[in-house]
């Protein structure tokens, strides 16, 4: 019986074992990029990856992500660069096909108004809300409360007094 037991809980921990080495080995980063042999086609491929988000991190540009879809999106820039295209023919290739959510600053048109404007939106949300919570607080309380001498003595003989 002891013995069974020995065997299933290796059985379980090689397994385990296992489980480990093939996620490990699925959750590796990407290779590194090849870098073009000319350094300002390299310069040029990385400041347009820096304008790119990546479709896959999405907090992360395109020149500092090295997710799969990343690593082949820069390729592509590369690709598009080396054949004559200029920068902003580029930018507006992956706008077109992947939307403007690519790009790190949307350009502001109607589609786009919500992210220009929806952090001062909340702003001013928050700041509405958080005022209507203190008039509610100040109307709940009838305002704010009155200094007695009555409280001055009593705050005194709190104080005074020895710990109990």
């Amino acid at each position: 019986m002891a013995r069974a037991r020995r065997s299933r809980s290796r059985a379980r921990r090689g397994g385990l074992w296992l489980a480990f080495a093939l996620v490990t080995a699925v959750v590796q980063a990407a290779p590194a990029l090849d870098t073009a042999a000319d350094s300002v086609l390299e310069a040029r491929v990385n400041q347009v990856a820096a304008e790119l988000r990546c479709l896959v991190c999405q907090n992360q540009s395109l020149a500092d992500s090295n997710a799969s879809l990343a690593v082949d999106l820069k390729n592509q820039v590369r690709e598009q660069l080396q054949a004559g295209r200029s920068e902003q023919q580029v930018l507006a290739y992956m706008t077109e096909r992947y939307g403007d959510f690519v790009r790190y600053r949307p350009p502001l048109k109607a589609s786009t108004v919500l992210l220009w404007a929806g952090p001062l939106l909340l702003v001013l949300l928050a700041a509405l809300v958080l005022r209507w919570a203190l008039a509610r607080s100040q109307q709940a309380t009838g305002g704010a409360a009155e200094w007695t001498e009555e409280a001055s003595r009593r705050v005194s003989r709190l104080l005074d007094e020895p710990p109990a």
